[in-house]
């Protein structure tokens, strides 16, 4: 069908992902550094997208695309957050959405920083969040319990560089030790910058 439908121009592109997130449908991701529309059928037309965009890359047009499919939008929306409470302390020890779940075990702070959080790293994944410094709780027993109890297949952890995230990466460490089981895990830190730090 012919239909108005949103264009990225890829030279104007900076990859910033404000797009990526401003586009409530998640029909935009950023694929090698550049916006790309990867999913024609779950744009509405509308152009959230459009005044987020600061070099201009994003117009409409008119051309052959697929009808925008509202059912499929929110069947993937579903998917994208599968959990709640993601806060650790309020977060249950067990739950179905924690079988063959990848773990993401991410500071509060992390979301704000890093401008494609959610396509980077919760995308597909459990979500658990908290901060020890607000908090003032030691997370890896509650940690410890989700992990022995549930069929966790990995763990990320998403920290910030600051010192006070370390207890975070620390508690989510000794979860992984104390639960005695094999599971592949990784730590990625956001610079106060919003980059991630290799």
């Amino acid at each position: 069908m012919i239909r108005k439908i949103i264009r990225i121009d890829k030279e104007k592109c900076n990859g910033c992902g404000a797009c990526a997130d401003a586009c409530h449908e998640g029909a935009i991701d950023i694929i090698n550094g550049k916006a790309e529309l990867v999913r024609e059928h779950f744009c509405d037309g509308l152009g959230d997208c459009l005044p987020e965009c600061p070099t201009g890359a994003i117009s409409f047009e008119e051309r052959e695309a697929p009808a925008y499919d509202e059912e499929a939008v929110k069947e993937a929306q579903k998917k994208t957050l599968q959990n709640w409470p993601v806060q650790i302390k309020l977060a249950p020890v067990s739950a179905p959405y924690f079988n063959g779940a990848k773990l993401l075990i991410a500071a509060d702070c992390t979301a704000y920083a890093y401008a494609s959080f959610h396509q980077d790293f919760i995308r597909n994944k459990v979500t658990l969040i908290g901060c020890p410094k607000l908090d003032q709780v030691d997370y890896s027993e509650k940690l410890t319990e989700i992990i022995q109890n549930n069929n966790i297949q990995s763990v990320t952890i998403v920290r910030m560089e600051v010192p006070c995230c370390g207890g975070l990466e620390m508690a989510a460490k000794k979860a992984l030790q104390n639960s005695e089981k094999f599971i592949p895990w990784q730590v990625i830190t956001i610079s106060i910058d919003g980059k991630t730090i290799e």
